[in-house]
């Protein structure tokens, strides 16, 4: 469904990359911040410009003069009242489609009375919190299948975790893909279509507006039946293949080719039309996932429309995924285009319809509407069916107890690898858990010194756990990491809350893959580590 012309001018840019069903799934989003700090506000902001449904802040503090420093979304005059509500206010002014509200607790009381609340948000974005608090939320959000989006700056440094449930994505939107064109096992009204051509009795003019797939098609037959039915392989055998297209290009009566773009078209895409058709590794493992095989009444959506594509592959399509159903840009006349076009959508259509029988008959035999996944859903799901992925993510239970480092620590010979921040960041944690502040001295009645001894200790004792080697992390690293006292640098809190909001948009509206699962960030060398801990 299209959206209304002044909403469709304001979001021209993001609907170009997500489409209208992916800002409807936006602007119906709830979205939870936990703590309105520097990075938890940026986050929020970028959200609310691209048209988020509604959110709600969370926070029991009051505006601080060290707010004002590093934090744009509050005010002077609102020191020693409530953060989340200035914050809330002055969100809210930069998009009035968006819907905002503020709480005054502390996540602690939420999560000890009333934690099934964070079952009415869409996602929950958590800033400043204790190790301990992070990890209950955690759990909760874990149980509740919400997704949690962690993120943190401290001082010149930037943190990002995702904590999600499985995370099904239809439109994966690859940077690199292949036309799904099926020269290599055409279809009946393909076939019909290219039987229809004749390069030998059309004029020259017709002769050079025939669309380059029918050129490949026809050359492609005669070099099947000259080598026993095989596909040119290697790149020798796609020159001489290129070659034969090439001495099909006509001549004038002085013995110089013509001038035929779509001959020049066929031979420049004979690398990118001429592949075997299959199925992608990613999407096989899917369809043998034991959440395929095995349905039950609380299967997903996508589980079920993963199990009828699989049906579809053994029964219909001798074991072919649905027809994507697009071709190309080419030279041709323009009634050979359309037609050509017509061809494949109405493939790609009988496709989706046996897709939707079997996901018919799957539906009803668990009890459940024909109509419970929309059609539109299915089209979706079957145009995009060779790009489904789907990410699994390590619980921060998991990772707390043992993150995955031992297989990164040729990282850490990297004497500024981002991952020793990772560590320091932990060791941090740990010392705000016994302090309730974090390593810096002065004005804490400690001094620099005995901070950075006390994180020298606690880095022994993670890495002694983590059953790492000592040496991996250099004591001037712990020493520069205490400086930053905790403290957020507005710059570097946009710039995380930029990484930060991008995959919240992807989790929201299922498209693109979102990082999995921890993001840092070193501003000294402008360089971000993706990592799954």
């Amino acid at each position: 469904m299209a959206l209304p012309t002044e909403k469709a001018a304001r979001y021209d840019r993001q609907l170009r990359l997500w489409g209208d069903h992916g800002q409807t799934a936006l602007e119906s989003a709830h979205v939870c911040l936990i703590n309105a700090s520097a990075t938890g506000t940026e986050t929020l902001k970028n959200l609310v410009l691209a048209g988020v449904g509604s959110f709600t802040i969370v926070d029991s503090k009051q505006v601080s003069a060290t707010d004002l420093g590093s934090n744009f979304f509050v005010l002077p005059s609102a020191v020693e009242s409530s953060r989340c509500r200035c914050a809330c206010t002055l969100l809210q002014e930069l998009n009035p489609d968006v819907r905002g509200s503020a709480i005054e607790d502390s996540v602690d009381t939420i999560l000890a009375n009333s934690p099934d609340l964070f079952s009415t948000y869409t996602t929950v974005i958590a800033t400043e919190l204790p190790d301990a608090t992070l990890q209950l939320l955690a759990k909760v959000l874990r149980s509740l299948s919400v997704p949690l989006i962690v993120v943190a700056s401290y001082g010149l440094i930037g943190y990002v975790r995702l904590a999600l449930p499985d995370h099904e994505i239809v439109e994966s939107h690859p940077d690199n893909y292949h036309e799904d064109l099926r020269l290599d096992c055409p279809f009946p009204g393909l076939v019909e279509y290219m039987d229809a051509i004749n390069l030998d009795a059309v004029d020259n003019n017709k002769h050079a507006n025939i669309p380059f797939l029918g050129i490949v098609y026809k050359y492609l037959v005669k070099w099947q039946e000259s080598h026993e039915g095989m596909l040119p392989k290697n790149h020798q055998e796609k020159k001489e293949f290129k070659e034969i297209i090439r001495s099909g290009i006509r001549k004038n009566e002085n013995g110089t080719p013509l001038d035929e773009e779509n001959f020049e078209e066929a031979i420049n895409s004979v690398n990118s039309t001429i592949i075997p058709t299959k199925i992608p590794s990613e999407v096989q493992e899917l369809l043998d996932d034991p959440a395929c095989l095995h349905l039950t009444p609380e299967s997903s959506n996508f589980w079920v429309l993963v199990r009828a594509l699989k049906e579809f592959v053994i029964n219909d399509s001798r074991g072919k995924l649905p027809l994507r159903g697009s071709i190309p840009d080419m030279n041709s006349f323009s009634d050979l285009y359309v037609g050509l076009q017509k061809v494949y959508q109405t493939q790609a259509r009988l496709d989706m319809e046996a897709v939707a029988t079997h996901l018919s008959a799957l539906l009803i035999g668990m009890g459940k509407s024909p109509g419970t996944v929309p059609m539109e859903s299915v089209k979706q799901f079957c145009r995009n069916s060779a790009f489904l992925r789907v990410v699994r993510y390590r619980s921060l239970a998991d990772e707390h107890c043992k993150p995955n480092l031992s297989e990164h620590l040729w990282r850490l010979e990297n004497p500024d690898s981002e991952l020793a921040y990772y560590i320091l960041l932990r060791a941090a944690d740990q010392f705000y858990s016994m302090y309730k502040f974090y390593p810096r001295g002065g004005d804490k009645g400690t001094s620099m010194d005995s901070d950075v001894g006390v994180m020298k200790t606690i880095v022994s004792n993670l890495l002694n756990s983590w059953e790492l080697p000592p040496s991996i992390l250099r004591d001037d690293c712990i020493v520069e990491f205490c400086r930053y006292g905790g403290a957020e640098l507005h710059s570097v809190a946009a710039f995380m809350g930029g990484v930060a909001s991008q995959e919240i948009v992807k989790i929201l509206t299922h498209q693109f893959v979102p990082l999995n699962n921890t993001l840092i960030y070193s501003a000294m060398t402008c360089t971000a580590l993706t990592v799954a801990l």
